[in-house]
């Protein structure tokens, strides 16, 4: 490389993205089980992080209620954990204790892993395209569709806080041990879990690039900043957008179906409004429309959930919305905005301050 000329963009990603993949990959031999395991729930939530980037930092779409697709996908695995753990014929131990005697139809097709995995993806899509459909047909967006999101967490919560005997109400489910035979709670199969969420993460976050470089990304973009021009120019903006919703909605399924053997548990108090809201914090801290600045910014904020708790269990909550604020107001492509700067500082630095005229010769 010459001096002075720079890398090019291209393969500046490339690079960065190869080094973060062999830091992860040798996680498992720099930190202890215990810190594994955490860092193995933060890429679970980086994962969603890709699809709320997708849905509102490339689509403008603000969803707050993407706790419901990763409640769907959580509950489908967890349901299949749960009567994998019990025999034929048998009840999970919560439905016992609430009085239910005979497993209910709802459960029984969750006994196979061919019916719970695609579920735990299928499902969320299912309904984010339904919903899509319905809402962005009528031209519903901007603060409007953020608070019928917002309206949908809500609702899901109460209704799984409601049916104990189905759904394990406010507790939900939890002590799931067991994934196809294997310990959970065993270390080396807690290593096994993060390679997969890894991977999982890896290919979701290529196929996401992938896809916002392509038309459809250009597409995306074009939709969300100037819809009436894009249906002026014959493209159909309400099939974009559900398109972008709904592969989102299939993001968080797979997260909410990653985390539960991961953690271990899965309840309503991780898919509220409040979680909700969270999650686009993740995704407004490490930069809108910046697929890494999301998988960033859900692993540093919740790393710093983590940390901070254990120290100031009760000043989280304000530090964060002050994070929020400050992002808001002062950096709006959050960690991104760094990046910009340092590219300023970097061009200034490297621009000659005077130009060297060679004199001419006298003739």
């Amino acid at each position: 490389m010459k001096p002075g000329s720079h890398m090019k963009p291209g393969t500046a990603r490339r690079a960065a993205f190869i080094v973060v993949a062999v830091l992860l990959l040798a996680s498992p031999m720099l930190v202890s089980d215990f810190r594994l395991n955490l860092l193995a729930k933060y890429l679970c939530f980086a994962i969603l992080a890709v699809g709320i980037d997708l849905a509102w930092g490339y689509g403008g779409m603000l969803t707050l209620g993407q706790g419901v697709f990763f409640g769907i996908g959580g509950y489908c695995m967890a349901m299949f954990l749960k009567l994998g753990e019990v025999g034929p014929g048998e009840v999970p131990d919560f439905m016992s204790w609430s009085g239910v005697e005979k497993l209910p139809p709802l459960w029984e097709p969750f006994a196979s892993p061919w019916v719970a995995l695609p579920a735990a993806v299928l499902l969320p899509m299912a309904l984010a395209a339904g919903l899509g459909l319905l809402v962005f047909r009528r031209r519903v967006r901007g603060a409007y569709f953020a608070i019928l999101t917002q309206a949908l967490a809500a609702a899901f919560v109460i209704l799984l806080v409601g049916q104990q005997g189905l759904t394990g109400g406010t507790n939900g489910l939890t002590n799931l041990r067991q994934l196809f035979g294997y310990d959970l709670a065993d270390p080396a199969n807690q290593r096994i879990m993060y390679f997969v969420v890894v991977g999982v993460l890896g290919v979701v976050f290529l196929l996401a690039r992938q896809l916002v470089v392509s038309r459809f990304g250009r597409l995306l973009l074009a939709v969300r900043d100037g819809e009436g021009r894009v249906r002026f120019l014959g493209y159909d903006p309400v099939k974009v957008k559900v398109a972008a919703f709904t592969l989102a909605a299939g993001m968080a399924g797979l997260a909410g179906a990653l985390f539960v053997p991961v953690v271990g548990i899965i309840s309503p108090a991780l898919l509220g409004v409040v979680p909700s809201i969270e999650m686009v914090i993740w995704v407004a801290v490490g930069g809108r429309a910046t697929l890494a600045g999301a998988v960033a910014g859900a692993v540093l904020v919740n790393y710093a959930h983590t940390t901070l708790s254990e120290q100031l269990p009760s000043g989280w909550l304000y530090l964060q919305g002050a994070l929020f604020i400050v992002v808001v107001a002062f950096a709006p492509r959050g960690l991104a905005s760094v990046g910009d700067l340092l590219r300023r500082v970097r061009g200034r630095t490297s621009r000659p301050d005077t130009v060297r005229v060679p004199e001419l010769e006298a003739a």
